[in-house]
């Protein structure tokens, strides 16, 4: 039994998926003007941004509204400056990675939390997670706040929820062993390096109770190349899933699991050109950007998520489909000799090969021309056949190298793959 009303509710969540496009956005509408009720009279943050808006008439006049941007989120305290309330109303801590500039904190009311809980549902529910399930949560309980709302949720939908922080790699796989959870939970680097280090003690974890692993925090989960090389590893099914601690747990996967629907019940999405900030046309590139309806302590109106994604329409749900999931951040993208080069393109097809274990990108210039290489490691007697892939992949020559066994840095939550050295 869940312990809290409500959250198994699926029937209600299925429901609201079917909604015509106008009913959605009248439901979106009316949300919206509620948080605008809500919020203004006491949120500097937003009272600054939007100065006379007290409320729209029609979903369309969202888009008069100035962009936030997480630059400006960031308070000289470190604390995310567009809270509603004073600090004493706020119950939850939580801190972003700060893989992309300083760290910065985020604060969430009991109301928020709850609400957290909530959207949280349509993730497990994907993943098809009863009360009759085990959860494994393979990451430390830090200020991060991903695996800290996974927790509250599995535990209010009445599914055990196995913490395995403050444990190395292999004593997690003997909880594991143990334990016998049926779902895992962590990063898609994370699921890899389990399995990297399984084999190395001779570990068949395709034996293991695990049917099923719920990742996050990274591109890969949508990704074929690298789902295929997780799921063989484990002998389970991927579940892909997106959120940010500022925005929220936006993202869940679709049936084939082939991309991210956002949770357009609790979100209004834009896909823009990140250059022009126009919107994009179904099926080409932009930029996520989110306008969350339920997260009141902590408000975010048009927030530029720095998502590279790909807009798609599906049948089997009125919620949009990102195809591929996230696919790598905007401002990650690098150019070399005029070709545009994303990391998560170069994960995939290294990800393709199976006798690569690790690996790490440099960006580095030589003369005035600038160089990508590219180190594996891994039981690889030749790495023409890699250069020749990523050439007839990304149309670019790349210094491809041979690193020794276990000399590339190994990674428990977000990779860090990359270094631009120019």
């Amino acid at each position: 039994m869940g312990t809290t009303a409500g959250l198994a509710d699926r029937s209600a969540r299925d429901e609201v998926q079917t909604l015509s496009r106008e009913a959605l956005e009248c439901l979106q509408l009316e949300k919206l003007n509620q948080l605008l009720a809500t919020i203004l009279p006491t949120n500097r943050f937003y009272q600054e941004k939007l100065g006379a808006c007290s409320g729209l008439t029609a979903l369309s006049q969202l888009q008069d509204l100035p962009f936030t941007t997480k630059a400006e989120l960031l308070a000289e305290d470190s604390f995310a400056n567009n809270l509603t309330w004073e600090k004493e109303h706020y119950v939850r801590f939580h801190r972003t990675s700060g893989t992309k500039g300083n760290p910065m904190a985020v604060l969430d009311t009991a109301e928020d939390w709850q609400w957290w809980m909530q959207v949280w549902q349509y993730v497990l529910d994907a993943a098809d997670v009863t009360a009759e399930d085990r959860a494994f949560l393979a990451f430390s309980f830090g200020p991060f706040i991903g695996f800290w709302s996974a927790h509250d949720a599995l535990v209010a939908r009445g599914v055990m929820s196995i913490p395995g922080g403050g444990l190395s790699t292999r004593s997690r796989l003997d909880l594991i062993s143990s334990s016998q959870p049926t779902i895992l939970f962590c990063t898609p680097t994370y699921a890899l390096r389990m399995a990297e280090v399984a084999v190395e003690h001779g570990i068949d974890l395709t034996n293991s109770s695990v049917k099923r692993i719920v990742v996050a925090g990274e591109p890969g989960g949508s990704i074929p190349s690298i789902r295929n090389r997780i799921e063989s590893a484990w002998g389970a099914r991927l579940i892909d899933h997106a959120g940010a601690s500022e925005i929220g747990p936006w993202g869940f996967a679709d049936q084939k699991r082939t991309g991210l629907h956002i949770c357009e019940s609790e979100f209004i999405a834009e896909i823009i050109n990140a250059e022009t900030n126009e919107p994009v046309a179904p099926g080409e590139p932009g930029e996520l950007v989110l306008t969350c309806l339920g997260r009141v302590g902590s408000p975010l109106i048009r927030y530029r998520t720095g998502d590279r994604v790909i807009p798609t329409q599906v049948d089997s749900s009125n919620f949009v489909l990102l195809q591929g999931g996230v696919l790598g951040r905007a401002d990650d993208m690098v150019v070399i000799r005029g070709v545009n080069v994303f990391p998560s393109a170069l994960e995939e097809i290294l990800r393709s090969f199976d006798d690569v274990v690790e690996y790490r990108i440099t960006a580095f210039q030589d003369g005035e021309m600038d160089g990508l290489s590219v180190e594996v490691e891994g039981r690889l007697d030749n790495p023409q056949r890699i250069k020749d892939a990523i050439e007839v992949g990304l149309g670019l020559r790349v210094q491809v190298i041979l690193a020794e066994t276990n000399s590339l840095p190994r990674f428990e939550a977000k990779g860090r793959r990359f270094i631009d050295n120019r």
